[in-house]
């Protein structure tokens, strides 16, 4: 059973209006929310779920985060439009898609996300932020397991400096577990998201609907070679490889999406999560 987390406080009153920023991982792929086929839903919409239920009473919510976007643009796009929504809190995760580039710049990714950081809190607004995930049980996604490394390290200190909270996502042991993961083996399955949530929950403070949250689950019987092989190229051949293909093209998953609720929907206190 999980004992790292925060102390309970069921003190969700002060969050009034909640605005999630970010990429795909917040838009919530490939967590499909069966009230709305075909549109994402993800733990930043659990999240509100349950930040309304802890209030007791409906929570005013936007997600503004879209497939693709690197982090200048979530920061050059988003956060202004977050800032006129005037939240009490925004989740505000991003870098992931630029850390899979080769080449990409921990330090200066950081710089521009305490820029961001510093403009929201300036205004009052309690922030959310999150590490990316530890790599390590990745074959071709391991090579960036030491920018993510690195990128972490300023998130925690832009998180002190500026009293934002943090989601360790790099720290969750479920997580490793490749049934947390869509076939795509970047996004999170409907179970993966669920467990963020709690993540998410612990991180601010609230403690975990599920003691048991970051439990990793029973192990599954190995996997022969030949199996696991067939299954890396069918990968590469489905997933990998367009992703290569769109980057060559300088062309995104989320060129021409819109944001699924730029204007605040209520949530309320009944809703399920």
């Amino acid at each position: 059973m999980s004992t790292d987390a925060a102390p309970r406080t069921d003190d969700a009153s002060r969050w009034a209006r909640y605005v999630a920023l970010g990429d795909s991982m917040t838009e919530g792929l490939w967590d499909v929310d069966p009230a709305t086929p075909g549109l994402p839903r993800g733990w930043a919409d659990l999240l509100a779920e349950r930040l309304a239920r802890r209030r007791e009473q409906p929570l005013e919510y936007a997600n503004l985060a879209v497939r693709g976007r690197l982090l200048g643009e979530i920061v050059a796009e988003q956060v202004p439009a977050a800032l006129e929504l005037a939240p009490d809190l925004v989740s505000l995760i991003g870098g992931g898609n630029d850390l899979l580039r080769p080449g990409s710049d921990p330090d200066a990714l950081a710089g521009r996300l305490e820029g961001a950081v510093r403009r929201l809190r300036a205004t009052g607004t309690d922030v959310l932020l999150a590490t990316g995930m530890d790599t390590r049980g990745s074959g071709v996604l391991r090579a960036t397991r030491s920018r993510t490394a690195v990128y972490n390290s300023h998130v925690w200190s832009i998180a002190r400096r500026h009293d934002a909270y943090v989601l360790d996502v790099w720290g969750m042991r479920s997580l490793h577990d490749w049934r947390m993961w869509a076939a795509d083996r970047i996004h999170l399955t409907t179970a993966g998201h669920e467990r963020v949530t709690q993540a998410a929950l612990v991180a601010l403070g609230l403690g975990a609907d599920d003691p048991a949250w970051d439990d990793p689950l029973e192990p599954l019987p190995p996997v022969a070679r030949a199996e696991r092989l067939r299954g890396d190229l069918t990968w590469v051949r489905t997933h990998a490889g367009p992703w290569v293909g769109r980057r060559l093209r300088r062309r995104s998953s989320g060129d021409a999406r819109r944001p699924k609720h730029a204007v605040p929907v209520v949530i309320e206190r009944t809703q399920r999560g």
